[in-house]
């Protein structure tokens, strides 16, 4: 029996509880996941390039596009380090991605009006509420992604190898800052994860509902992927700066206090940022990004529809 069905022929009937939107948010999240981890990988290695800042600690000052730093991966480190922290990026959705959509369901079911829509300032609230609440929980698994990400180019510095495994990463970061040094970048980790979210679940939600309403288009993977495609791209333009200072952040040097020796918080970084290296370096990682969150959103969102189908449960 075939899984790509509409709203009103689904392929199964089962029980549609939040548990299972869960889980399919979860699933659908891994699938994204995997296929398109490593343009975020390349992502965090441009943001963190050309980072003058880190010059003062003997960093290497680069300048390389994104074809070039990719490329410049798999042959130094190998192909496989294009999914470096992948692991850890799985624990990372296994939290985020299931709160984040029954976090916003909830949201939308508690305002949405007689006819059942929600207008798109209400969308937009509920997905910054959602996204920072799930981020805020989630956190630790990405300052662990992060450090792996950047590992491999640390280790091309010179310098020793710090850690083998997701585990040693964890307990290497409770050595240095204790159980707080695991929320290290976490405000902006949680800003950009609002403003990721009120492009990627306010702009699919309202897309969809205009096509569907509006248009009078059915309830299917069209719909899905041009809905998805919307999102990531909103969900990209609205997060890059707030990803670029979050990735530093989190991957900047630790003194013996448990503190960043590079940044004294978000604003340091920010200023820095902008004063060495000018405004368009909060777009560092964009194209990437872009190509990032457009696959993925269109992934994310294809599987998780239809897997509801698949089992009877309620579209997005």
């Amino acid at each position: 029996m075939p899984v790509l069905r509409n709203a009103d022929h689904p392929a199964a009937r089962a029980t549609d509880s939040v548990l299972t939107r869960y889980g399919v948010a979860v699933l659908g999240a891994w699938a994204a996941e995997t296929a398109t981890y490593p343009f975020d990988l390349t992502k965090t290695r441009l943001q963190i390039q050309s980072e003058v800042a880190a010059t003062k600690h003997g960093y290497k000052l680069e300048n390389h596009g994104m074809v070039k730093t990719a490329i410049g991966i798999a042959k130094q480190e190998g192909v496989l380090k294009l999914w470096s922290g992948l692991v850890p990026m799985f624990q990372r959705h296994a939290i985020y991605s299931g709160c984040r959509l029954v976090f916003y369901e909830q949201f939308r079911n508690a305002f949405k009006d007689d006819t059942g829509k929600v207008s798109l300032a209400v969308a937009s609230i509920g997905g910054l509420a959602a996204g920072s609440l799930a981020q805020l929980i989630a956190s630790p698994t990405d300052l662990v992604k992060v450090q792996m990400q950047a590992e491999g180019r640390r280790v091309l510095q010179g310098r020793p190898k710090r850690f083998k495994n997701c585990r040693q990463v964890y307990s290497l970061l409770y050595t240095q800052s204790g159980i707080l040094g695991f929320w290290r970048g976490a405000v902006p980790n949680v800003q950009r994860a609002a403003l990721v979210n009120m492009g990627d679940l306010a702009a699919y939600d309202c897309c969809k509902q205009f096509l569907l309403r509006e248009v009078g288009m059915k309830d299917t993977p069209l719909v899905h992927a041009a809905a998805a495609f919307a999102a990531g791209f909103v969900a990209a333009v609205m997060g890059t700066p707030a990803d670029v200072i979050k990735t530093r952040l989190m991957n900047q040097p630790v003194g013996a206090d448990g503190r960043g020796t590079l940044y004294r918080g978000m604003i340091d970084c920010l200023q820095q940022s902008v004063k060495n290296e000018g405004v368009l370096s909060l777009y560092k990682g964009f194209l990437p990004l872009w190509m990032r969150l457009g696959p993925w959103a269109l992934i994310n969102w294809v599987a998780f529809e239809n897997i509801m189908l698949a089992i009877g449960g309620k579209t997005f």
